[in-house]
């Protein structure tokens, strides 16, 4: 299991969402990835893509504006 961040702050709405996608596709099963948004939406959209593609969500923190999402990366079967 490695730990690695994706820093999608001052993207919109869907681009959080897919940015975490293109790095999940890059990571192995077990993985864990620590998504750092602004974009307040991204407290839904992300643990709904984990919830449909395998994935778990760890942890939701809020931190002067900052929202980090912890997912761990699903094996996709």
């Amino acid at each position: 299991m490695n730990r690695h961040t994706l820093d999608a702050r001052r993207l919109l709405c869907p681009m959080p969402v897919i940015r975490a996608q293109a790095r999940v596709a890059q990571l192995q099963a077990g993985d864990i990835l620590d998504v750092v948004c602004t974009d307040p939406g991204a407290k839904n959209d992300i643990p709904a893509w984990c919830r449909m593609h395998g994935h778990r969500v760890l942890a939701i923190d809020e931190h002067n504006r900052e929202i980090t999402i912890s997912l761990e990366v699903g094996s996709g079967e």
